[in-house]
């Protein structure tokens, strides 16, 4: 992020939401690039498409990404968005739009909503 922004990692707030193009995440093929967002205070992606590797790894890792070219083009730098994963919606508070996404799987969902894989597959070995 710091060849776009190199103020990146100091003004990142906790729950704030990337928007990018294309191929987001190209070039990341180790976790370590989901991990630094993460816990940098990322709270998700939203790209025009995403790198494979990439877009495994965050959803392995609790980082929710979001396929959606029209979030991209009609969007700024600092404008507030609002996400429902469940339903597939992103809403863009700053200019009043509504975009609509692919809803994730209900697998996908479980994973993201305990934290990642690992967590996920400890809470279900818990469960028995």
């Amino acid at each position: 992020m710091e060849g776009l922004n190199p103020d990146f990692a100091r003004e990142v707030k906790g729950g704030d939401i990337i928007v990018a193009g294309d191929n987001f995440g190209c070039g990341s093929s180790m976790e370590h690039a989901t991990i630094a967002l993460k816990h940098a205070g990322v709270g998700a992606i939203i790209a025009s498409s995403f790198a494979r590797i990439f877009y495994r790894n965050a959803i392995c890792l609790g980082l929710p990404v979001i396929e959606n070219i029209k979030v991209y083009e009609k969007t700024e730098q600092g404008d507030r968005l609002e996400i429902a994963l469940a339903y597939g919606e992103v809403k863009n508070i700053t200019n009043n739009q509504v975009f609509h996404f692919k809803p994730l799987p209900d697998f996908l969902m479980e994973i993201l909503n305990d934290g990642g894989l690992i967590p996920h597959l400890t809470k279900k070995l818990k469960e028995g």
